[in-house]
């Protein structure tokens, strides 16, 4: 295992606590690389050949016919590399070349072997034709109720006329993070704190639809716009928070309420039910005692006349027995 130095914990444990000291802050730089990316190395490590090729081959041909190297073979030798290199170029598979022929555009070449004609013509512009992603935000930009705000957002465009963003545009990367920028802040301005929380997705499709109406005269298409991090002040978070519960203590009692309301409405039909009906009644509350007792466990005793349990006139016959008895 690959043992790390004091320098190199130094400088981590400094990253992490910057990157805890920057955590809610909008991003105000153009564009940030966290993860590697494709280079043009190969294009430039070809130019580089192409140019000690073609210097070699003038001292060889120089030796050839003077016998000797020079000054003038080696200024040849200069001068015919730096025609190589800006005749023949190396376009990538993701770029494309603007070609212009003495201040006028001629054409857009690539990807592959691109043969240009020296000092007649050059390379005005390479464009990337692949997917960006640009961090942008809003700083403390007031909304509709003049609540401040800090919201962090992420953009996804690309370039698909390399024609148009070379000519309409001067810069089309810095226009593009501006224009999102400012429509980022005109969207904020025409809402309110609880209106941008709720409508999180759709604030994204307007500025999406609105960024893309913008820049797609410049050869640019907006893919989508996402926000990230919406940032409320501490104050105004606990007012929110009182607010919220407040709200729905009061949805509760609403909801207990109308609970109320159902029961009292069914009782009284249960009420109109049972009226006029003992039998039922009867039923009813033996019922209610069954499942009192089959919960608990319990016994229930009912106060009553001992003689009720003989029926209708037992009782008095039972008495007028005892008295006889008691005479003889």
């Amino acid at each position: 295992m690959a043992r790390r130095g004091r320098g190199d914990g130094d400088a981590s444990g400094r990253l992490a606590g910057a990157a805890r000291g920057q955590r809610g802050v909008v991003v105000d730089s153009q564009v940030i690389e966290t993860d590697r990316t494709a280079s043009r190395a190969g294009a430039l490590i070809f130019s580089t050949a192409l140019f000690v090729v073609a210097f070699a081959l003038v001292q060889v041909g120089w030796m050839a016919a003077a016998g000797e190297l020079g000054l003038g073979g080696i200024l040849a030798g200069i001068a015919l590399g730096w025609l190589a290199v800006s005749g023949i170029h190396v376009c990538q598979q993701w770029e494309r070349i603007v070609v212009l022929r003495l201040g006028r555009l001629n054409r857009v070449s690539g990807p592959g072997l691109v043969f240009t004609w020296p000092i007649v013509e050059h390379c005005a512009l390479y464009v990337d034709m692949r997917t960006r992603s640009i961090p942008f935000g809003a700083k403390e930009t007031l909304t509709a109720d003049l609540i401040p705000l800090d919201i962090d957002a992420v953009l996804y465009w690309m370039v698909w006329d390399a024609e148009k963003a070379c000519m309409e545009i001067n810069n089309y990367s810095l226009a593009v993070q501006l224009a999102a920028q400012t429509a980022l802040r005109d969207a904020i301005g025409r809402s309110t704190v609880a209106g941008i929380t709720i409508r999180r997705n759709q604030l994204d499709q307007e500025l999406t639809k609105v960024l893309d109406e913008k820049v797609s005269e410049w050869g640019i298409t907006v893919l989508s716009v996402e926000i990230r991090d919406i940032i409320v002040p501490e104050a105004l978070q606990e007012a929110m928070s009182l607010e919220a519960q407040a709200e729905q203590r009061k949805k509760a009692r609403i909801i207990l309420m109308e609970a109320e309301q159902a029961i009292a409405d069914m009782a009284a039909e249960i009420g109109e039910a049972y009226e006029g009906s003992e039998n039922a009644l009867d039923v009813r509350r033996m019922h209610l005692m069954y499942e009192s007792v089959r919960e608990t466990g319990g016994t229930v005793v009912l106060p009553s006349s001992f003689a009720d349990g003989f029926g209708e006139g037992a009782g008095a016959s039972a008495l007028e027995d005892v008295a006889k008895a008691l005479g003889r």
